[in-house]
């Protein structure tokens, strides 16, 4: 338990891995999810492009 309270700096320490951790996961869901989004339009454009033709 000595090695998780860091010489009473513990909280401090731990809930900083746990935020980035946090704000990591939701970046790259973000990231994924505007990448899906991105190709879904370029999919919908090549499509109206195809059907013009």
């Amino acid at each position: 338990m000595d090695g998780f309270a860091m010489g009473g700096y513990g909280a401090y320490v731990w809930s900083c891995f746990a935020l980035t951790f946090v704000i990591v996961v939701f970046s790259d869901w973000r990231a994924r999810l505007r990448h899906k989004r991105v190709y879904r339009d370029i999919e919908v454009r090549l499509k109206a492009l195809g059907d013009r033709e």
